[in-house]
């Protein structure tokens, strides 16, 4: 489902508070899933969902209104309202509490998803900022919605909703000085670079398939499998390996170019980024990787190039 923010509605978002236009985006996230999630807001046409502002730093309780069509949901309205009794416009807002709502327990656990991923992003972008400038400067922008469903169409399986948040709050890492900002210096993949590496994997088992079929059942052989979304490259300019998610399981996995047997990560995508904060805040508790630092680039010491150990300082802390 496409959904559309008008402009004023991002102005007033960043009038609210430094953690709204993450609410926002989160909103508009749930709402591509759940189009009819919210409730009548005593306005024609407009329907309401109310969100906890405690769930995002800096964001107070919010209002936010939005006309749902056949193909596509428009967000009109966001303003600060109290978590619960009467708006300004006479209609009371809902509960975001799922039980209350009698939301189904796939939509909590979507909303809850969306804060974790939020929270912890905003964590590791935060840390960059204040202590690896040109690693935040290699970040991207976050990507709008409908370049997102333009890649779940492509793509051709649902896009998991933490996914879908991250990708919303940065739509990729070029990398500073060739050095991802994730642990090994792994680098975060652009939009363009999933859909190309999704193709040639799949290729790859179509090709599989075709020997398959001359195989006894037990000789058959995957390469990969059509819910696993590749995610995470080796690094910004090499794409031979890296990490995807599975669609179907929710877990990290590893893939490689030349097809050797994928391990099992064991992380989600939450888990795999708040440990990645928590070696950014707590270095001397890191037990992954060691953080460290060359100028004002982020460099993890696993991959670090030995030519330019000597110019690498361990993060403090």
């Amino acid at each position: 489902m496409k959904v559309e923010i008008q402009p004023d509605v991002r102005d007033i978002a960043a009038q609210l508070g430094a953690g709204v236009p993450y609410a926002l985006k989160a909103v508009a996230g749930q709402l591509a899933d759940d189009p009819d999630m919210g409730r009548p807001s005593g306005m024609p046409g407009i329907l309401t969902v109310a969100v906890d502002g405690d769930m995002f730093e800096d964001c107070p309780d919010l209002s936010v209104g939005y006309i749902r069509e056949p193909d596509r949901v428009e967000i009109r309205f966001l303003r600060a309202a109290p978590s619960a009794g009467p708006s300004t416009d006479g209609s009371t807002e809902p509960s975001t509490d799922a039980h209350e709502q009698g939301e189904p327990a796939d939509s909590a656990a979507a909303a809850v998803a969306v804060r974790e991923v939020a929270d912890a992003w905003h964590r590791i972008a935060a840390w960059l900022q204040s202590n690896a400038p040109d690693s935040y400067a290699a970040l991207r922008t976050g990507a709008d919605l409908a370049a997102v469903a333009a890649l779940e169409e492509d793509l051709g399986i649902p896009i998991p909703v933490e996914l879908r948040t991250l990708w919303m709050l940065t739509a990729g890492d070029d990398g500073a000085d060739g050095w991802g900002c994730l642990p090994g210096n792994m680098a975060l993949m652009n939009l363009d670079a999933v859909a190309s590496r999704y193709r040639l994997k799949t290729d790859a088992q179509a090709h599989q398939e075709a020997l398959n079929a001359n195989r006894p059942e037990e000789e058959r052989i995957t390469v990969w499998r059509a819910t696993r979304i590749p995610v995470i490259a080796l690094g910004p300019a090499d794409s031979t390996a890296g990490l995807y998610l599975d669609a179907a399981t929710g877990y990290l996995g590893s893939w490689a170019r030349y097809n050797e047997p994928p391990g099992d990560v064991l992380d989600t995508l939450v888990t795999y980024l708040e440990e990645t904060a928590d070696m950014l805040e707590a270095p001397a508790l890191a037990a992954r990787d060691k953080p460290g630092l060359i100028g004002g680039t982020l460099v993890w010491l696993s991959s670090i190039d030995p030519a330019q150990e000597t110019r690498w300082q361990p993060v403090a802390g």
